[in-house]
């Protein structure tokens, strides 16, 4: 059985989080998906709209994905190992960096690959998130 994994902060949940998932798990038997505590946004220095609790039954409930789990921290490479994953899914927007060239290394040294898988065109949380502002600062002068 090939289990894959990725994670994310999934919040406010779009098609290109579902095309990511739904490639990822045609590419392994079980598809573990690892969803970003609050605490760890706020590491990262960002704030969820969306709570925790909602974001992992939100993932939890997509039919592409057998499990979802709380990501506490970044390490990607103990979560794969704790799971027996042999593939890591993310996004294309880290391909070749050096980052991610010397985690490709280092995971390949563990028995894991890493998929890249291209980002939905003219879909971002982050584009969904500051429209969503605008729309609400034009709404709060009415």
């Amino acid at each position: 059985m090939i289990i894959g994994y990725t994670a994310g902060v999934y919040d406010l949940f779009h098609v290109g989080h579902l095309n990511l998932l739904k490639n990822a798990k045609g590419m392994c038997d079980k598809l573990v998906v690892g969803v970003t505590t609050d605490d760890l946004v706020t590491y990262k220095g960002k704030r969820a709209l969306i709570p925790f609790e909602d974001r992992i039954e939100i993932v939890r409930s997509i039919k592409y994905v057998d499990a979802a789990i709380p990501q506490y921290d970044m390490d990607k490479l103990a979560a794969c190992k704790k799971l027996g994953a042999e593939i890591l899914f993310v996004g294309d927007d880290w391909y070749g960096t050096e980052k991610w060239k010397d985690y490709e290394k280092e995971f390949s040294e563990n028995g894991i690959r890493i998929v890249y898988f291209p980002y939905t065109k003219g879909v971002s949380s982050t584009i969904i998130s500051k429209t969503l502002g605008v729309v609400r600062d034009c709404n709060a002068d009415r």
